[in-house]
């Protein structure tokens, strides 16, 4: 709800925030009723009109910006509000790719002229560009007053980098409205940006071997990615959803994968979807190495107990808050179900597959792990 408002008014991204928390008298992270939005964007001039329950596409709403409040269509609790220029989506994840959202209501700007092709922007209060925050460059403030926090408290630093460390933090938080509150870092979890993407896979039931390898890549590579996976029309949809960086990443390592070990399955014995092509990849996604932590030999036993604890202890805190996000901004909410196993599974394939599979080998890139084939 504040991102699409920021995006389409051109206002402070931090300004929307407060504004909507402080008229539902709750923070905004967990969701504020719809009813709350509708109050500010008609008093910024804002009109309103009924979606009719029509399924959302974006090209049957009107050019320039809009706003658009949608729900899932058997669903009435939670919703989702996107922001559209010009029928182009302005959010972390295009709802349209669900197929299950409906408009509930859209707004457009009242001050825009009728028949006018170009993105109308709400009437704005005099502000430099530098006061004009995205999420991203909100969030990027943030990091930078904690690393100013970090050396204006550290021992370390001379009292001429405190000097300067704490006068910088003050012109940013005066600048941007911020308070001491805000740069606390509670483990940074609050500050994350959550998406979900999809990869497309073709065939209407996902290959035993395509889940594993969704499981081993967020599992072994990207601990903090979740995945699930569902159809539309004729085709298997593989959703991962987590912070924005590491859900990029992980969907193009699935990519990478899926495409090696379907082309290898291919090559060897016609196919990867069934018989001794799909225990070949079965095999090859089971014989990828496992990710093994080595303590070194500086760090004593407890302190890297205590280190692999606190990082096990985000990881578990960033997924908790994607499911979150998950249920209250896309309407989803997973459980668990158990498939029914392949006949025809061929060993011999099978083991060969986990051969070349264990060729891969794990390496550290900018300090980000990743597959590179061997």
């Amino acid at each position: 709800m504040t991102r699409a408002i920021a995006i389409a008014t051109g206002t402070n991204y931090r300004d929307v925030y407060q504004t909507l928390g402080k008229s539902a008298n709750k923070t905004v992270r967990n969701g504020v009723c719809s009813s709350v939005a509708d109050d500010y964007l008609r008093a910024n001039q804002w009109h309103r009109r009924s979606g009719d329950d029509q399924a959302f596409d974006a090209e049957s709403l009107p050019r320039g910006v809009v706003i658009v409040h949608l729900e899932k269509r058997d669903s009435r609790r939670g919703g989702h509000f996107s922001c559209l220029i010009d029928h182009q989506i302005h959010d972390t994840w295009n709802p349209m790719d669900d197929g299950d959202y409906v408009v509930v209501n859209h707004w457009t700007y009242a001050g825009a002229p009728t028949e006018s092709t170009l993105p109308a922007i709400g009437p704005q209060r005099q502000q430099d560009s530098e006061q004009v925050l995205t999420q991203n460059e909100f969030e990027k403030i943030l990091r930078r007053l904690r690393a100013l926090d970090t050396t204006a408290s550290n021992h370390a630093s001379t009292e001429g980098e405190k000097r300067n460390a704490l006068r910088m933090m003050q012109s940013l938080m005066l600048r941007h409205n911020l308070s001491r509150e805000d740069i606390t870092e509670d483990d940074n979890i609050e500050s994350v940006s959550y998406t979900r993407m999809a990869c497309p896979v073709n065939g209407r039931r996902a290959c035993g071997w395509e889940k594993s390898l969704a499981a081993y890549v967020t599992e072994e590579i990207f601990p903090m990615v979740q995945w699930y996976y569902g159809r539309k029309q004729n085709r298997t949809l593989f959703w991962f959803y987590g912070p924005v960086d590491d859900v990029q990443n992980c969907l193009l390592l699935f990519r990478e994968l899926l495409l090696t070990i379907a082309t290898a399955a291919h090559l060897q014995y016609g196919g990867h979807s069934r018989g001794s092509g799909a225990s070949y990849a079965e095999g090859y996604v089971r014989g990828m190495p496992q990710q093994v932590t080595q303590t070194p030999n500086t760090m004593a036993e407890d302190q890297a107990f205590s280190q692999s604890a606190l990082i096990h202890a985000r990881t578990l805190a960033v997924q908790q808050a994607a499911v979150d996000w998950l249920k209250l901004e896309c309407g989803i909410a997973l459980v668990m179900s158990r498939g029914s196993g392949r006949d025809q599974h061929d060993p011999d394939a099978a083991n060969r597959g986990k051969r070349h599979g264990s060729k891969h080998d794990l390496s550290t890139v900018n300090g980000r792990k990743r597959l590179g084939h061997s």
